[in-house]
This record gives C-alpha cells, structure tokens and sequence, in this order.
C-alpha cells in the first residue's frame, strides 16, 4: 500500500518539476543506477548488473532527446553523450566495474556543473528582480 504512494509521490515530482530540474533528476538517476550496477557486479549479479545499466542508458537517450539544441554547448554535449553510451553497452557486455566508474565519474562531474549552473541562473534571476 505504501508503494503505491511514493510511486505517485515521484511521478508528481516529476510532473511538476520545472526543465533544469529534471535535468538534474536524470544525472542523479544515472549516478544512482551506476553505483547499484557496479555493486550488482561485485556480487556477481549479472542479471541485476545489466538491468541497471540499461537504465543507465536509457537516461543517457533521455538526456540526448532533450537537449536543446538553440544552445551551443548541445553541440558539444552530443558526443559525450554519446561516448558514454557506448560505454556503458561496453561495460554491460563485459560486465567492467572500471568502466563504470570512469562513466560514473562524468555523470558525478555533469551534475556537479549542473547544480552550479542552477544556482547560479537562479542567484542572477533573484538580482535581476530585486
């Protein structure tokens, strides 16, 4: 019964989070699942190793969908991108916790950006109105 209500709780999240925040939420999913595919793959889990990283790389097709393209910087976002979705389908075929943790580290230093860049537009928002 109480599943239900956090599974609702989160979609309302989801729903009602404004762009840059869903941004974030997509980096912090991607961390999130590469740490439990790499803790999967040191129990040998390999069944749970691979639906975590196809998570994984389904928020890295997410975050390429959703780029918008106006900005330059989507230019140089897309080969990234794209680089580590091969990585990750590398890692899932050879089951490498080293690559995992080379991926997980841009996606620890994207969100890291991410969260500055925020505050930042939000601090130059809050100057502006004032």
């Amino acid at each position: 019964m109480i599943q239900p209500s956090i599974q609702s709780y989160k979609q309302n999240q989801v729903d009602t989070a404004p762009p840059e925040e869903l941004t974030l939420m997509l980096y912090n999913g991607a961390v999130t699942f590469i740490k439990r595919a790499r803790q999967a793959i040191l129990k040998q889990d390999f069944n749970q190793a691979h639906h975590y990283n196809t998570r994984v790389q389904d928020i890295v097709d997410e975050l390429i969908i959703t780029l918008d393209r106006k900005y330059p910087i989507a230019g140089q976002l897309i080969p990234l991108y794209d680089y580590l979705k091969r990585r990750l389908i590398e890692a899932n075929i050879s089951k490498s916790d080293a690559i995992l943790e080379e991926v997980e580290g841009f996606f620890t230093e994207f969100r890291e950006t991410w969260k500055q860049a925020i505050l930042l537009a939000r601090s130059s928002k809050q100057q502006g109105e004032a």
